[in-house]
This record gives structure tokens, C-alpha cells and sequence, in this order.
């Protein structure tokens, strides 16, 4: 299955600003988070990385984050959201097919972070490859949840917050589909591959059932390299969750219902866009 450019956002309640640089710059255990450190204790560079700052003045993120929080008077709660990671990930394919390098993918990200998150401070962050190892470059955009400037009104935005100086970035079902949108007008532009975002894939699978497949899968590859040094067959190759065995198992027992669930979701998809899109639309009407 090839992997179409995608966008990925991540909500953040961490007030220590400086560890979302730290895990851009440094290494990280893929499973736990953990930071990697070589022989001496020290925390290891990636290999490769890109990494620019926007709206920071001569300040670090980190700085510029706490300045509007003291200005403003905001994020001072633990439960409030202190910033915002939309992650860009490209098709494996568009560097062998498209030419997409590291730069070239840095200066889409400057330029999409620059058109939808203006006024805001920022951390644009080009890796060469995903924790998969698949092969895809992507961008990781971190945002200040705080806008230290008023900016343009555009049509998706829907209330003053979304545009006036000291307003906190939110992240709504309106703002995701502009910035799909967007994504899927920046790889068009940049001659890359892309995927409708608007309608979603066909298996939608959460962050947590993301990450029990790859322990899952991880455990049960050690387990089949020591059948392996026993002479034993392996028992199982693939490692399957509780939920994909019900699925698998649902097809076949109801294959018809199946058709059925997967038509109507389909359709509610396509009934959610419209109504999300007439919104935009009327919003975009009341401007002079």
C-alpha cells in the first residue's frame, strides 16, 4: 500500500517548550520516547534534520512561547494547551519519482506554516525518514498555541479567536479540512503524489491500535527468530489485534452487512464534507 502525503496533528499540554526541540534534534527510542544516549550520556543528533524558526524574533521557540504566555496571560493551567504539531508526511515514492529532497520539503513547510499559522511563534522541522523506516520525508510544524499578531481573516475562520492578536490557535473540524486542503494544493503545486484528505482512508486506525500493532508486531518477530534458531516454523507471521480479528471475522460471517457499514460510513463522510464546506461558504459570504 503506498503511503500518499498525509497531515497528522498533535495537541500539546507540555509546558516545557524546549522538549519538542530537544525530540526534533536528538534521537528517541521509537516504542518508549526516551531520549538515546551514546557511550558518555549524551543525548545523540539525528543523523539528519532541517530546522528553521518562524514569528521568534531573536528569541529560541521555547522563549517566544513563554513571552506570549506572560503577555497574554494565558496557559497558565496544566490542562491548557500550550501548543500545536501538524506533522506532513510525503510518499516514500516522491523522492525517487518527484525529486523531493530534504530542502525542497523544508521550503514547502516554511511556506505552508507561513500561509496558515501566521502570528504565531513556530518550529519547522524536516526528518529524511519515519520511525517505520519507510522511506517518506516529512515535515514536523510546531506552533505557540498563543498569536502574538492580528492577521487576514480568512473564509474557514469562524470566530474573532481565529484571527485577532493574544487569541489561543484552535484546532476545529472547520480548520483541519482547510488545512487538507491545503496540503493536498501544496504537493499539486509541488508535482508530488497525493490522496483526497477530505474523505479519509478506507481503515481509520487510532494512535493507541497504531502502536499495539507495532509492539505487537515487534514481540512476535523475537519470538519467530528464536523458532528460527530452534528449527521451528514460525506459528504466526503477522501480528493481529483483538479488533482485526473481529473484523476479519465479521466479514465473513455477515459479508453483506459488511457492504452496508462500510456505504453508510462512506456516505456520512461525504455528508459531513458538504455541510462543513456550505459553512465555509456562508462564512466566506459575509466578508466586504
Amino acid at each position: 500500500m503506498n503511503c500518499m502525503a498525509t497531515l497528522k496533528h498533535i495537541a500539546s499540554k507540555n509546558s516545557d517548550y524546549t522538549a519538542i526541540e530537544a525530540y526534533l534534534v536528538y534521537q528517541h527510542d521509537a516504542f518508549t520516547g526516551k531520549q538515546l544516549l551514546d557511550e558518555q550520556g549524551r543525548p545523540m543528533l539525528r543523523e539528519s534534520y532541517i530546522l528553521d524558526t518562524l514569528e521568534c524574533g531573536d528569541f529560541s521557540f521555547a522563549t517566544a512561547c513563554l513571552l506570549a504566555n506572560r503577555k497574554y496571560n494565558k496557559n497558565n493551567h496544566p490542562d491548557d494547551i500550550k501548543s500545536h504539531q501538524y506533522i506532513i508526511s510525503f510518499d516514500p515514492r516522491d523522492a525517487a519519482d518527484n525529486g523531493l529532497t530534504m530542502e525542497k520539503a523544508q521550503a514547502l513547510g516554511l511556506k505552508f506554516c507561513k500561509e496558515n499559522f501566521p502570528g504565531h511563534p513556530a518550529i519547522v522541522c524536516t526528518h529524511p525518514d519515519g520511525h517505520n523506516h519507510s522511506g517518506n520525508i516529512h515535515v514536523h510544524i510546531v506552533i505557540g498555541s498563543i498569536r502574538m499578531r492580528e492577521v487576514e481573516r480568512k473564509p474557514y475562520m469562524q470566530k474573532p479567536r481565529d484571527w485577532l492578536e493574544g487569541m489561543k490557535h484552535s484546532s476545529t473540524a472547520q480548520t483541519m479540512r482547510h488545512l487538507r486542503v491545503e496540503v493536498m494544493e501544496l504537493c499539486e503545486g509541488a508535482g508530488l503524489y497525493q490522496i483526497d484528505l477530505l474523505n479519509g482512508s478506507k481503515e481509520r486506525v487510532s494512535e493507541a491500535e497504531y502502536w499495539a500493532r507495532r509492539r505487537g508486531q515487534q514481540k512476535l518477530d523475537l519470538a519467530n527468530a528464536a523458532f528460527a534458531v530452534a528449527g521451528q516454523p514460525p506459528q504466526q507471521k503477522k501480528f493481529e489485534t483483538v479488533k482485526d480479528i473481529q473484523e476479519v471475522s465479521f466479514s465473513i460471517l455477515f459479508p453483506k452487512r459488511l457492504d452496508i457499514r462500510k456505504e453508510a460510513i462512506c456516505q456520512a463522510n461525504v455528508l459531513t464534507a458538504r455541510v462543513r464546506f456550505a459553512t465555509a461558504a456562508m462564512v466566506a459570504g459575509n466578508y466586504v
